[in-house]
């Protein structure tokens, strides 16, 4: 099974992502309880890949375009 991580793959916090989308809290939040931003659990804190958030961007750029 191929990582799921790459080499150099950041893991994120939630006020990170909140910085990068202009962002609050619940609303972050809002975004991974309904799994439109993919994240993974470590312990209790939750952590989200630059990926899934590029790939969330990207998204919405082409939702928006259309």
């Amino acid at each position: 099974m191929p990582p799921l991580t790459g080499p150099g793959e950041d893991l994120l916090t939630v006020p990170q992502v909140m910085a990068r989308l202009q962002l609050g809290r619940s609303a972050v939040y809002d975004l991974l309880r309904t799994r439109q931003l993919a994240s993974i659990a470590l312990g209790r804190a939750r952590r989200i890949p630059t990926h899934a958030l590029n790939d969330f961007i990207r998204t919405r750029l082409q939702l928006d375009a259309a």
